[in-house]
């Protein structure tokens, strides 16, 4: 049932209940109403019949009362008309006529007590009502009733005795009933007809209310309500239509706004809530920005966005890069399994598709779509580039077997790309900081690292090589003999000697690795992310390559040889500090057995090293 029939109902519920009480007040009262009126009319009969009597008491013609009394009956329509003397009025004066005597219980009761009384009752002749009221006699009335009868003050003389037909009344007032309910019906009509057009238009009104809360709720604040009333409900709807049209235009501002600044998917249909996501969004990447700003370098906003990932964004398998397309390499920051499922993780950013293209490689494009790959067949995998500047970018490679949790990925791309469009201008800060600092950490004639690189080298990429499960093959290599080459050529032959051997190991190695002066003439390199077998064989070719060089001096072209030693971290130790010197260590132990040759740090062939 809806709002208006439960109005209507109600509205003829309350109607009806008010005619069924004026209607049972009416009856009630008319009932009433036609014995009181019979009652009134008996009062004045009785002192017109008492002024009568005494009028013919005083001209002596009280043998006349009869036609008197019938002359009253008939012009008062009374159905029946008797004066009644009490006992001693006949003593005084005789019976009289014969009906002057009480012939019921009403009337003896009525001479006995003195009151008036009256009786109603029903039977074949119809509804009737005799009245009984008694004469008093008394000494101060006009004329003086003792002087004619022997009573005393306030004695019965006598009473009038009327019967009365009241059905007529009854059946005037039933008439009149009907006419009452018939006016009340049709007012009632009335009321109802303007009840229901003022119900119909406060109604619609209400409706229209209701529709509009109900799309507002549901994100659409398009309604606007319309009515035809002229009074406050108007301004009701005008001030409902205006506040709709400035929820609408204001959210559809801010959500046009708020997107210039970031790419967030629509989630809800309700604008609201589009515009308190995209808030919400936008206050977190502005909380983001404001932490990594005061981060130290681009390492520790690297880890942030390895914990957004992993916190904010639950996503559970990925690999983190940084590639460097000057140096043409692409180097590992972080992954969440101990593998990668591309064939070279850290080569050069040719053999990457993502970082070559610049753009998103998706698996689910073409199965085979980057020649990198080298995962289960069931990976299903998501490479997104970001570049900083003109030779850095990042790249974040997500995988998952699980059909949903890719799409989950694919959609959450706009929102990462959002936290990484603010890491973006801190991170080019960082990396320009970073820059200059390298320059005060390397070696002026080389190029090479110096020796203060190595300490912040300890700090940042030791911590991240183990948690991220990273080896670095460490090679100590020397110059033999160097010292005759400054003894018979000078120190400018030797300069030249150092910056070729520079080249030699720059030749042979790859842009991940680093290259470190550690003494005069000798050399430590750091071989990312490498083995026993391929730090041996670096160093075999850096060896040979450098004892093929003819070196001008300047008098004559020389040639020189190097000795390496080699250690792995953190196979042989998980101290750098360590690794290097068990590096030196196989260094000055290839020295020993004749110099132009590689060893390799094996524990069992260095026992000395145990007290370290």
């Amino acid at each position: 049932m809806n709002m208006k029939t439960k109005l209507l109902v109600l509205n003829g519920i309350i109607i009806a209940v008010l005619l069924l009480s004026v209607l049972i007040v009416l009856a009630i009262n008319f009932r009433t109403f036609s014995i009181d009126n019979a009652r009134e009319k008996s009062k004045l009969i009785a002192n017109i019949v008492k002024d009568g009597l005494t009028a013919h008491m005083v001209n002596n013609i009280m043998d006349k009362r009869d036609f008197f009394l019938s002359q009253i009956k008939n012009l008062q329509s009374v159905e029946e008309l008797r004066v009644i003397r009490s006992r001693n009025v006949i003593k005084q004066f005789g019976e009289g006529f014969g009906s002057e005597k009480p012939t019921n219980d009403l009337e003896k009761e009525v001479l006995e007590t003195g009151k008036s009384k009256d009786e109603v009752y029903e039977g074949k002749e119809g509804v009737k009502l005799r009245v009984v009221i008694p004469y008093t006699a008394t000494a101060y009335a006009t004329p003086n009733c003792l002087k004619c009868h022997d009573a005393e003050e306030g004695e019965v003389l006598g009473a009038i005795s009327m019967k009365f037909d009241i059905a007529q009344t009854r059946m005037e007032g039933i008439v009149t009933i009907i006419r009452i309910i018939v006016i009340a019906v049709f007012v009632a009509f009335i009321s109802f007809l303007i009840f229901n057009y003022l119900a119909n238009s406060y109604l619609k009104l209400f409706e229209s209310l209701k529709t509009g809360l109900k799309k507002a709720y549901e994100g659409d604040y398009s309604h606007r309500i319309h009515t035809d009333l002229k009074d406050e409900t108007a301004e009701i709807a005008k001030w409902t239509n205006t506040l709709y049209e400035k929820i609408e235009h204001t959210l559809e501002e801010i959500k046009k706004n708020v997107s210039i600044f970031i790419n967030f998917p629509i989630t809800s249909k309700d604008p609201l809530i589009q515009v308190k996501n995209l808030v919400n969004e936008l206050a977190d990447i502005y909380r983001f920005k404001k932490i990594i700003e005061k981060d130290k370098d681009k390492e520790q906003i690297y880890e942030r966005i390895v914990e957004l990932l992993k916190e904010r964004f639950k996503i559970k398998y990925f690999a983190f890069y940084e590639c460097n397309s000057s140096q043409n390499f692409r180097k590992l920051i972080y992954i969440t399994k101990p593998e990668s499922f591309c064939k070279s993780a850290d080569d050069d950013i040719e053999s990457c598709r993502a970082c070559r293209v610049n753009d998103i490689v998706r698996s689910e494009e073409l199965v085979h779509i980057c020649e990198s790959f080298d995962g289960d067949e069931d990976i299903m995998y998501l490479c997104l580039p970001y570049r900083i500047d003109d030779d850095i970018s990042i790249l974040i490679s997500f995988s998952s077997k699980n059909r949903e949790e890719y799409d989950r990925i694919k959609s959450l791309i706009p929102q990462i790309s959002n936290f990484l469009d603010a890491a973006k201008p801190v991170l080019k800060s960082k990396i320009l900081l970073g820059r200059l600092k390298e320059l005060s950490l390397k070696d002026g004639l080389t190029g090479a690292y110096n020796r203060r690189y190595l300490d912040e080298f300890a700090k940042k990429a030791i911590p991240q090589a183990k948690r991220s499960g990273i080896s670095y093959g460490i090679l100590m290599i020397d110059i033999d003999y160097f010292k005759m080459v400054n003894d018979t050529y000078g120190h400018d032959a030797g300069d030249i000697v150092i910056k070729e051997l520079v080249n030699t190991i720059e030749e042979n190695i790859r842009d991940s690795d680093v290259i470190v002066r550690f003494g005069g003439e000798e050399f430590m390199v750091l071989l990312y992310n490498t083995d026993k077998n391929g730090a041996f064989t670096v160093a075999e070719k850096i060896r040979n390559s450098f004892k093929k060089k003819k070196i001008d001096v300047g008098p004559e072209k020389i040639e020189k040889s190097v000795s390496i030693g080699i250690s792995i971290f953190p196979e042989d130790t998980d101290s750098l500090w360590k690794a290097i010197k068990y590096a030196d260590l196989a260094l000055y132990r290839a020295k020993e057995e004749g110099r132009n040759r590689v060893v390799e740090y094996e524990k069992e062939t260095f026992p000395e090293m145990e007290e370290y």
